[in-house]
């Protein structure tokens, strides 16, 4: 704890604090909830912050309130709540006390099943958050923020306060507005899942579910979130042979057992930009099952309309993108009842029989780039 002392005051002296009390301390650190990793863990990441977005606290429960059920995935339950004090921003030294913003404001609630005993896939999750945010505004807004952690009293489930999106994810806003978007508002989704993805792959890990799902659309720009998967670019996620996630968005090299890489990831956002330009899930008119998943190890992939590529042709052809009027384009489509685009879908890829199947892989030339520029070229 001496240790800990000596760099807090380094760190006050620098912004001109030369007395600092064991109140400070407490304050500034807000330790001490009963368990030694998330005590050691947030204390880190204080003593370690160059910016707000990388301060992470303990957050009582009591300090939440409305809270409200929202969705279940696969390892989760979300819900969302009023935050009574809002977010860290900077430390107050006349007041002697954190500065926060957006008090009563409503965040999300993510409680990780059966993390009352702090399992790794808890704190794998929080480390990658933490891990990927940066000090730069736009790469913040890429990803969804991650502001502490909390526990619900009655499951004793610890849980993650994160930001809070209003539209929900990005197939919901696409479902509720895709027939009002320009393509510069298209474009402008992409980019902010491409510098989110850029990121995560800059700090040599992989997202490993990316899907429109996990993408975030809140006050006009997209953010990728739940990193219940992200690994490390050299882990060893197929010890027994199963594919957790969401079948459309999985790399046809992966569906054969190969190893997951940066490339299945871009293979995933590949197929997040089909769904953009074109407003549809993907293969959400066939049953998404092992058929469905031997098909795409043979090269099928989802198909573009033809009006919607010409129409993004013109743009790039165009000098000034914000000059090409909004493009209306009716959004009308039936899901297949057994599309199934949740993470329920677990394939046991040894029972796949890929016999005699090609060996397209997205990290190949014939991955999904190519796919992206046939489709291109097939409509010139």
């Amino acid at each position: 704890m001496e240790h800990v002392k000596n760099v807090i005051k380094k760190i006050l002296d620098m912004n001109g604090v030369t007395h600092v009390t064991q109140n400070v301390f407490n304050k500034i650190l807000k330790i001490g909830r009963g368990n030694d990793s998330i005590d050691e863990f947030i204390r880190d990441t204080q003593l370690s912050a160059v910016c707000r977005e990388k301060v992470l606290e303990w957050i009582p429960y009591d300090r939440f309130h409305d809270i409200e059920y929202i969705a279940k995935g696969g390892f989760s339950k979300v819900y969302k709540a009023n935050w009574i004090d809002g977010y860290i921003d900077k430390w107050d030294n006349e007041n002697q006390n954190w500065e926060r913003l957006n008090s009563d404001d409503i965040v999300a609630l993510k409680s990780l099943n059966n993390s009352k005993n702090i399992t790794s896939e808890f704190f794998n999750e929080i480390a990658s958050h933490h891990k990927i945010v940066g000090n730069h505004n736009y790469i913040n807004n890429s990803i969804v923020r991650l502001y502490g952690i909390t526990q619900d009293p009655e499951t004793k489930n610890y849980m993650m306060v994160l930001e809070y999106a209003e539209d929900g994810s990005l197939r919901n806003y696409l479902d509720k507005s895709y027939d009002t978007l320009s393509w510069e508002n298209k474009f402008s989704v992409l980019c902010f899942i491409a510098i989110g993805l850029t990121k995560i792959h800059d700090k040599e890990l992989i997202h490993r579910d990316l899907h429109i799902g996990n993408i975030l659309y809140n006050l006009d720009y997209a953010c990728i979130t739940d990193m219940g998967l992200c690994k490390p670019a050299d882990y060893n996620t197929l010890e027994n042979k199963r594919v957790y996630g969401v079948l459309p968005y999985i790399a046809p090299e992966i569906l054969r057992g190969q190893n997951y890489t940066k490339a299945s990831d871009i293979y995933s956002f590949g197929i997040i930009i089909y769904e953009v330009i074109s407003g549809l899930p993907p293969y959400h008119d066939v049953n998404h099952d092992e058929n469905l998943a031997i098909k795409i190890c043979e090269g099928f992939r989802p198909r573009f309309n033809i009006k919607q590529i010409k129409e993004a042709e013109e743009i790039i052809k165009n000098s000034s993108v914000s000059s090409i009027l909004s493009t209306s384009l009716a959004l009308s489509y039936e899901t297949h009842s057994k599309a199934i685009y949740t993470k329920s879908l677990q394939i046991n890829i040894s029972q796949l029989n890929m016999n005699g199947q090609s060996n397209q892989s997205s990290k190949s030339k014939g991955g999904v780039y190519c796919w992206l520029r046939k489709e291109w070229n097939d409509v010139k």
